[in-house]
């Protein structure tokens, strides 16, 4: 393996990103096992230094110039798998959930293809849009009260997952039309 290779897969940030993925099954089998009080505060302790240390590995390659090419994939595939998992967490107490995880699935899919294929016919990638980060955030508000109380009323929890399944569908049709846009060469 070359060493600027090795040190690429192997930079802090990178390293700190792989950790996360790794810590996805401990979370999921926590989480399926919990069933006190206590056993749900251990769930959610290792879901915080799962978030923590996306944090930290985005702050020690800024900080520290360690971005990396490799890195820049990692993360948001890391993203990705920790939003994944937690709607499979919730939809292990949630049957309408499947759906959701169903949807989110399709468009993350989408979005993997239709980056890889911008990669390359353009060579640069645009950010993500607001309606993405609009729909993560609430999405990720919304899976982290499912987790979290699991007591919930059945009408605020069918509620909650059709409003994340909205807009799981809002940000891929509006992803959809901004990348018919990029290929026809306007924005």
């Amino acid at each position: 393996m070359k060493k600027s290779l090795k040190k690429e897969l192997f930079s802090i940030p990178n390293l700190i990103g792989y950790f996360r993925i790794l810590m996805l099954p401990v979370f999921l089998y926590t989480y399926y096992h919990a069933k006190s009080r206590q056993e749900y505060l251990i769930t959610f302790v290792i879901l915080a230094v799962i978030f923590l240390s996306d944090a930290a590995d985005g702050y020690i390659a800024r900080k520290y110039n360690m971005i990396t090419d490799f890195g820049k994939i990692l993360d948001p595939v890391a993203d990705k798998l920790v939003q994944g998992t937690l709607a499979l967490a919730v939809a292990l107490r949630h049957p309408l959930m499947k759906v959701f995880f169903a949807v989110f699935f399709c468009k993350e899919l989408y979005m993997a293809v239709m980056g890889a294929y911008l990669l390359k016919a353009k060579s640069s990638l645009n950010g993500a849009q607001w309606y993405g980060k609009v729909c993560t955030a609430i999405v990720d508000v919304s899976i982290l009260v499912l987790l979290f109380i699991p007591g919930i009323p059945e009408n605020i929890s069918r509620g909650l997952i059709v409003l994340m399944i909205v807009l799981e569908i809002f940000s891929a049709v509006n992803y959809l039309r901004f990348h018919i846009g990029i290929i026809r060469g306007g924005k």
